[in-house]
């Protein structure tokens, strides 16, 4: 498995990952699959000298993906903040592959000077929650009951970690 920065041809695999995600209603709070259209300022604020997406890559297929994206932009307070995002297509998941861009894009955010990473998840996404707390995050906060997808109400965690 490679792990690399993402290019503007890795975009549609990113967005199909996060929209398998989407359809299982546990992994974001977005209700409709998104496009690269509508993600394109979301792409732009991402490049590799200040908040990178990392792709995992076996056999020519992007198998993952892990983005830092800016927290409170335009805040400049909170400058050293970035908020981490990771999401492994269904038939790559407990394989290593989150560990492995995980443990990459931590070692970049150190690199890029920031201090703290925070991730905001759902309350019900008990792998996440695993994951994180494996990479030393804890639980900073809960919103309680803020999100409804489909008939199931529920919070998001924000987990942070300083590094």
């Amino acid at each position: 498995m490679l792990i690399r920065t993402a290019n503007e041809n890795n975009f549609e695999d990113i967005i199909k990952i996060y929209n398998h995600a989407v359809d299982e209603k546990f992994a974001t709070a977005d209700l409709e699959h998104v496009t690269v259209e509508s993600k394109k300022d979301w792409f732009a604020e991402h490049s590799s000298d200040t908040y990178p997406i990392f792709v995992a890559e076996e056999n020519d297929e992007i198998i993952g993906w892990c983005a830092l994206s800016p927290h409170r932009p335009g805040r400049r307070a909170l400058k050293t903040v970035a908020e981490i995002s990771y999401y492994i297509h269904k038939d790559y998941r407990k394989q290593g592959v989150a560990t492995s861009l995980i443990t990459h894009t931590i070692d970049a955010a150190k690199i890029l000077d920031f201090k703290n990473l925070i991730s905001i998840l759902l309350d019900l996404n008990k792998s996440s929650i695993y994951i994180l707390e494996k990479f030393g995050f804890e639980k900073w906060g809960h919103l309680p009951n803020v999100a409804k997808i489909g008939e199931t109400i529920c919070g998001q965690f924000i987990y942070g970690r300083k590094i």
